[in-house]
């Protein structure tokens, strides 16, 4: 098993831990991770795009011409899609992009992005990520004292508010519970911030 250094929020090492192989030492499968991002993005979208098709559009009653006879060629509506102000041809219509993964393929590419990271040095394990009172300055205090200089994913054992709410107005920054890790997250983050505690609970729920 791989060891990583534990920091404490001042940034000083107060000792090691060992990481589980089974999570933090594959081989990474971009393939996988490529079609789980895929799939997190295809369920983002709204799917609201919608335009009028020539039976939707008003006016276009009335044929603009009789049929032969005036050089022009032959028209039945000014609502065709041809016309300014006609109809779409093959118009979108609101729908929904969602689709489902296999839960297999998921776990296997949340592994891959927790060993990407492991392996770049990217992950940084704190023995402990508390604060008393909801302070953004003190949070960006405790991210720069571990060196953490871009966008972070900072992951606790389970929702914590003060956390939540100290961290949330710094940019590229975004917390999340150990439950509920997201590839397309950690993929998007150059680090990833784990509390000793949220680590244990990652090993024991994906191991």
């Amino acid at each position: 098993m791989s060891t990583v250094k534990v920091l404490n929020m001042a940034g000083a090492e107060v000792g090691t831990v060992e990481l589980n192989d089974a999570i933090f030492g594959i081989e990474p499968n971009e393939s996988v991770v490529h079609e789980v991002v895929k799939n997190h993005l295809a369920n983002c979208r709204q799917g609201t795009q919608s335009a009028l098709t020539r039976a939707e559009v008003s006016g276009g009653g009335k044929k603009p011409w009789r049929q032969k006879g005036t050089g022009h060629a032959r028209q039945g509506s000014t609502r065709a899609p041809q016309w300014t102000h006609g109809g779409i041809v093959f118009a979108p219509k609101p729908r929904s992009y969602r689709y489902v993964l296999n839960k297999k393929v998921r776990r296997l590419a949340l592994k891959s992005v927790l060993s990407a990271k492991a392996a770049e040095g990217c992950l940084v394990v704190i023995d402990a990520i508390k604060q008393t009172e909801i302070k953004t300055a003190e949070f960006r205090k405790f991210l720069n004292a571990v060196k953490v200089d871009g966008k972070a994913v900072v992951v606790t054992p389970t929702m914590d508010e003060t956390i939540v709410k100290s961290a949330r107005n710094l940019p590229g920054v975004l917390t999340t519970p150990a439950a509920q890790l997201n590839v397309y997250d950690i993929v998007n983050a150059k680090y990833l911030v784990v509390d000793q505690a949220a680590l244990a609970k990652i090993e024991e729920v994906y191991a």
